[in-house]
């Protein structure tokens, strides 16, 4: 008589949000091993169609947000891509098995969780800084700081969750 039912319940484990950011963190690393073998594939092809339509007559007439897509900076990250296409690879690898360790962790609530996902963030940014430059990351390449930088803050406000060593 002297605990209520809602005190009895009182040990269930918090999570807040961490279920749902895990979750999406398996979807993203997933999705970012793929795209690193489908880069990997097809980079020195994209190079050709790129130059095969910058070169062809028809050009001109597409529209202006095509064009920039097109642009002489953008062959150059694309070449830049293609010459760096392993090292890119190792580091979309490194990135999404480091992603699903650190989510893995984080499910059972333990901090180094977060660290090893925090590396699996900021170890394919930097090395695609270093190989291929700060234009990767302007114009429509910007989503690939801007999902990074959202998750890292997400998962940085769910810190208090990780209560395990």
């Amino acid at each position: 008589m002297s605990t209520t039912f809602t005190e009895e319940n009182n040990t269930e484990v918090k999570y807040g949000s961490l279920k749902t950011l895990t979750v999406l963190t398996y979807i993203g690393s997933a999705l970012q091993l793929i795209m690193g073998f489908w880069q990997y594939a097809t980079a020195d092809k994209r190079v050709a169609d790129m130059e095969k339509q910058m070169a062809s007559p028809d050009f001109d007439k597409m529209p202006d947000f095509v064009k920039k897509m097109m642009s002489p900076e953008a062959l150059q990250q694309a070449k830049a891509m293609a010459a760096n296409n392993l090292p890119l690879l190792v580091l979309a690898l490194i990135g999404g098995v480091l992603g699903i360790m650190g989510a893995m962790q984080m499910r059972k609530l333990k901090m180094q969780g977060y660290y090893i996902w925090l590396l699996s963030e900021l170890v394919p940014l930097i090395g695609t800084f270093i190989f291929v430059g700060t234009s990767v990351f302007s114009g429509f390449g910007a989503i690939g700081l801007a999902f990074p930088l959202l998750f890292i803050i997400l998962y940085t406000l769910q810190r208090k969750y990780l209560i395990n060593k």
